[in-house]
Formats: C-alpha cells, structure tokens, sequence
C-alpha cells in the first residue's frame, strides 16, 4: 500500500468514536467503471477488513475520509503522526485489555464448571486433565525428551494446533513448553491418552499466542505419549 495512503488510514484511525454512517454515499457497483474506481473500491475493502479484524465495531466514516482528504491532498492534518499513533495505540490497548477481561471471565466459568465433572482431575496448580486411556510404562520427568501426538482446541472447539492433524507426532525437551504441558505429561505413564485442560497462566498468559490463541484462553489438549528419551 502507498506509504501516504497508509498513514491517512493510521491518521484516520485514531478518530472514531460514533458509529458508522455511510447512507449518503449513493454509489452502487455498476459506478466502478474504471481501474481507478476499482482500485479505490479494493483499498476500502482491504482497509476496512484489517480494522475489522482487529476488533473495530464502530468508525467514524466522516472523519476517516477527511484524515484522507488531508493527507491526499497534501493539507495539515489536524492531528501529527505522534499524536495519531498515540490516539491509536491507546483505543486498540483498550480493546486488548476489553478482550482479555472476557476471555479470562469465560475461561474461569468453563473451569470451575470442568472440574466438576465426573473423570476431571484438578491439580494444585489449576491443571485439569482426564483419563482417556492409561498406559503401564514409566513417566517422563521434566528433563526428558518426548515424543507425543496431540489434538489442540480453545473451549469453543476450534483448533489451533494438531500434529494429528499433520499426521506426524512431534518430538520436545518436556522442559521447553508451557508449563501446563511439563506438568500434565509427567502425569502420564508411557501409551497413556489424556486430555488436558490448561488455565490460561499455564499456557499463554495474558499475551495469547497468534490469531488463534486470544489473551488468558484456557487451552485444551489431547495428548498422546508415545516415546519417552532419557536426557
């Protein structure tokens, strides 16, 4: 993207505070007629799905258009760059700090209502894991390598991760993951299946991990120990 296009779009961003409000905008689709109506119709679409997606239920079109216009049409804008990053920075903070506080609400809800349930184990630390299928070789300890297949969903059933899914099982140092894995696996006997229930300070905390993992997600695996190397 245009690098001054971009920084209209940083500057307009930071201004929305009311609702979208586009029903004087008259054009319909039969009005693209040219490579540059399209090309300007694209980037709507490509810039209106990246704020989106990070979370922006409302804008400000009014405002957005005129950061745009002063931008594009090399006017002052009303607000420096310093100021806009800043502005924008601050309201995307919020809907970080908004998201996390729901997600870890929900996560403790669906915990203390698991543990509840028959066959759940909880351990001291908050882990919960469930017995699907109990092996009769030794346990790893903390410093051992593994090699295990594993199935990895948030509450909600979506996957984030699955080297079943991949088809081949996945080899680590036990001491190298995420807390709620070092401690699960130990847990498990050799050939054993279990399914494990991370509270969110035993996984990816308040940070969250990717797209697909948001701030203080309880993390549900299956996993399966196949292989246990001495270090």
């Amino acid at each position: 993207m245009n690098h001054k296009i971009l920084n209209a779009v940083l500057l307009a961003t930071g201004l929305w505070t009311v609702s979208c409000n586009a029903q004087n905008n008259k054009m319909k689709k039969e009005d693209l007629k040219t490579e540059l109506d399209s090309v300007s119709y694209g980037l709507g679409v490509n810039i209106a799905s990246n704020i989106k997606t990070q979370g922006v239920k409302e804008l400000n079109l009014q405002a957005m258009m005129k950061g745009m216009e002063h931008v594009l049409a090399g006017d002052s804008p009303w607000m420096g760059d310093q100021e806009a990053m800043m502005a924008i920075q601050g309201y995307f903070t919020k809907i970080t700090e908004a998201k996390g506080a729901e997600s870890k609400k929900a996560g403790e809800a669906f915990l203390a209502e698991n543990g509840k349930k028959k066959g759940i184990v909880t351990t001291a630390s908050g882990l919960q894991y469930e017995v699907i299928k109990m092996g009769d070789g030794a346990k790893p300890l903390a410093t051992d390598e593994v090699t295990v297949h594993y199935h990895g969903t948030t509450t909600n059933g979506e996957v984030f991760d699955s080297s079943k899914d991949r088809g081949e099982p996945a080899t680590f140092p036990l001491n190298g993951v995420i807390a709620g894995w070092t401690e699960g696996l130990q847990l498990m006997p050799k050939g054993s299946i279990f399914k494990l229930y991370l509270p969110s300070n035993l996984a990816y905390g308040e940070r969250g991990a990717g797209e697909k993992i948001p701030p203080h997600a309880v993390l549900i695996f299956e996993v399966e120990l196949l292989d246990i190397k001495k270090k």
